[in-house]
């Protein structure tokens, strides 16, 4: 009896099972389309800000732990989530036995962190973008997901992702309604100025553990201005990326989703003059992109805070799109925000015969609502629009804008070994300094 027990529980975990809609989840619980419970224990990291949009679509599952910075902010949440238990400390909370996922809400710079320690624990882990503020912490992300993408589901919180219009754009480059793809440009027009990092004010108010909402970063005074959403500390190089990790991951996953890229070989950056405390305002951004199966080597660009790729034509005014992409190719252009796009035919020739319209039954399906697209793959096929690796490349990439930025020239870069081939300067600023005690790889 015991050894046709081991080889059904064999025969559970086994990739036939998984085909079956059967998934062992990381409690011990079996889930799935036909399982006796599918519902998931649940931390949410991060319950204020974006936390506070998960709580409703999340509350179907079980959500079991309650983690935050701020103790008002749990205290509010507890009342939606009576028998979750406490924590402050994110590190406590994914000791947590008996859990199955993750939800990471918390501030940029501790992403990558909650990220790979919850892999490290084989749970599976929905996080708010970007997924790290340095190359390495992406690359490290990336690494761990790729070790455990068999047995666990994984999705970064570019939620815009679900728009059907991002099917659409990527179904007009990929077939060919603009010919063969050139370049692409990315832009965002959010212009958030600061001076400089700020200066000690007061002292932190008792529900705010501020030396854990500080991290991993270096140590900072406290000041009341950096509490409160991410517009108030993301454009400190300590606690983010400014644009690049806000809203430019957004607009450049518009583009990433129809170019199937993976990282460049090289990067440039020029903008404001360098703030050793803020990232920069205007800056702009251009990459090196391989060629793949189905189009050639293309240029991608990102622009942001008032610099802007040029028009291609003078009554097209894309200064009118807030964040937007452009899709330049043989026969013409593609232009598009989150949720519309229109097609430029460009020269006397650019007739749309070559346009291989897909039928009906090729359309690529909406993707629904996109934290249930991740909930469904960790009870599934662990499946999902934004996984680790996709999303990973894509802020990896951008990131190098920001480096080659801060060089202040063009660097090639090996993506394979994770360098940077012509700048000492440019390896070094790969990573980041960490606060004693505090360790990515937990």
């Amino acid at each position: 009896m015991e050894n046709s027990l081991t080889q059904r529980r064999q025969f559970l975990k086994s990739t036939a099972a998984v085909g079956m809609g059967l998934v062992i989840l990381p409690s011990g619980t079996l889930s799935g389309a036909y399982a006796p419970s599918n519902k998931l224990n649940v931390a949410l990291i991060g319950v204020g800000g974006r936390g506070r949009a998960h709580q409703g679509p999340i509350s179907s599952e079980n959500v079991v732990a309650l983690c935050d910075v701020d103790e008002n902010n749990l205290a509010t949440a507890a009342k939606k989530f009576p028998k979750a238990r406490h924590y402050v400390d994110w590190r406590r909370c994914l000791d947590q036995k008996g859990m199955d996922a993750v939800i990471c809400c918390t501030t940029d710079h501790t992403h990558a962190f909650v990220a790979n320690w919850a892999m490290n624990r084989g749970l599976h882990i929905f996080c708010e973008k970007p997924m790290g503020n340095c190359v390495h912490e992406a690359r490290v992300v990336r690494a761990t997901y790729l070790k455990n993408k068999h047995k666990i589901a994984t999705q970064c919180g570019t939620q815009r992702h679900a728009n059907p219009n991002f099917n659409r754009v990527r179904e007009l480059i990929v077939d060919g309604a603009i010919g063969e793809l050139s370049d692409v440009y990315t832009w965002g027009n959010r212009q958030i100025p600061r001076p400089g990092y700020l200066p000690a004010e007061g002292e932190p108010p008792k529900h705010l553990h501020y030396d854990l909402w500080i991290g991993p970063s270096p140590w900072h005074p406290y000041n009341p201005g950096y509490i409160g959403g991410c517009l108030k500390w993301n454009m400190y190089w300590d606690f983010g990326s400014g644009q690049i990790g806000d809203m430019g991951s957004h607009t450049m996953d518009l583009a990433w989703n129809a170019i199937d890229a993976a990282l460049p070989t090289s990067a440039q950056g020029k903008g404001d003059p360098f703030n050793p405390d803020v990232t920069p305002v205007k800056m702009e951004s251009h990459f090196d992109m391989p060629a793949n199966n189905w189009r050639p080597a293309i240029r991608l660009g990102w622009y942001q805070g008032g610099a802007m790729p040029r028009s291609p034509k003078p009554y097209v005014d894309l200064n009118k799109i807030g964040h937007g992409v452009m899709f330049k190719g043989s026969k013409g252009y593609v232009i598009a925000d989150f949720n519309s796009r229109l097609v430029l035919p460009f020269g006397d020739d650019a007739d749309l015969t070559y346009y291989k319209k897909r039928s009906e039954d090729e359309i690529i399906p909406d993707i629904g609502h996109f934290q249930e697209e991740w909930t469904k793959a960790c009870k599934g096929d662990l499946k999902t629009s934004c996984d680790f690796e996709y999303s990973c490349n894509l802020i990896e990439t951008m990131l190098l804008g920001l480096v080659a930025y801060r060089v202040g020239k063009k660097i090639e870069y090996d993506g394979a070994r994770g360098q940077v081939t012509n700048s000492a300067e440019g390896n070094n600023l790969l990573s980041r300094r960490y606060r004693t005690g505090w360790t990515l790889n937990g």
